[in-house]
């Protein structure tokens, strides 16, 4: 095969990595707190001594979106949104990880945790508590959380240290080397902050990227014929 097949095939490969994240982004655009995704395309250049330079395109990096998304009010105690910057910090598993979705139900020993268990961490780094006979659930301005008039813990809001660094794990969650308390982000009581994917925005993208593929791969039909009739008229 020569470089202009080899540099389609590597595009090729690019753009199927491309539709494979804008499928994602539209299976969660319903999804409370997810943030869209994009695939950033590189260029490798190959020196050749003798021969012309080759160019090649890799897919090889991920952009996400931070953008804020809409905020819809559903009146639970223990729904929380974020206006501004920031990220919630919970506990899993694997480690500390940053999130927007602010859904958190008390568990059965009192400790706010998301729809998938883990725990909700305060401003300290500490598990949040809600006691058994809490009633009125309130939070201030500032993220303070009180329960019967009594404050109870603080929600803060975190960021990465190196904003660089930041790095989607799996559904809402992201990871990152080293964390910070974020100043100037608001949390709101009684709301959840949704996806910020744009529906009609990906599918444009989507067909916009599945015609770059048809093409790429009508050029590839094309070299295949065009190799096969010189093979055949050689071997006459």
């Amino acid at each position: 095969m020569d470089a202009a097949g080899y540099t389609t095939l590597n595009r090729q490969s690019g753009l199927m990595r491309e539709m494979a994240v804008v499928a994602n982004n539209l299976a969660n655009a319903s999804t409370t707190g997810f943030r869209r995704e994009g695939v950033v395309f590189s260029e490798y250049v190959a020196a050749m001594d003798r021969d012309p330079s080759l160019s090649m395109a890799h897919a090889s990096g991920r952009h996400v979106d931070l953008g804020q998304a809409t905020i819809s009010q559903t009146g639970g105690s223990f729904d929380f949104a974020i206006q501004g910057d920031g990220f919630f910090l919970i506990e899993t598993p694997e480690g500390e990880r940053l999130t927007r979705a602010g859904s958190f139900t008390p568990s059965a020993e009192g400790e706010l945790v998301t729809p998938d268990g883990y725990r909700l961490l305060d401003a300290g780094g500490a598990p949040v508590f809600i006691p058994p006979d809490a009633r009125a659930v309130a939070m201030a301005s500032d993220g303070t959380l009180s329960a019967n008039g009594e404050p109870i813990a603080r929600i803060g809001l975190w960021q990465p240290t190196d904003p660089m660094a930041l790095r989607h794990q799996s559904g809402t969650l992201f990871a990152a080397d080293a964390l910070e308390p974020m100043e100037g982000g608001v949390v709101l009581q009684g709301m959840l902050e949704d996806s910020n994917v744009e529906p009609v925005s990906e599918i444009t993208r989507m067909i916009t990227v599945q015609r770059a593929y048809e093409m790429g791969q009508k050029f590839l039909d094309a070299e295949d014929q065009r190799v096969r009739g010189v093979i055949q008229a050689l071997g006459r």
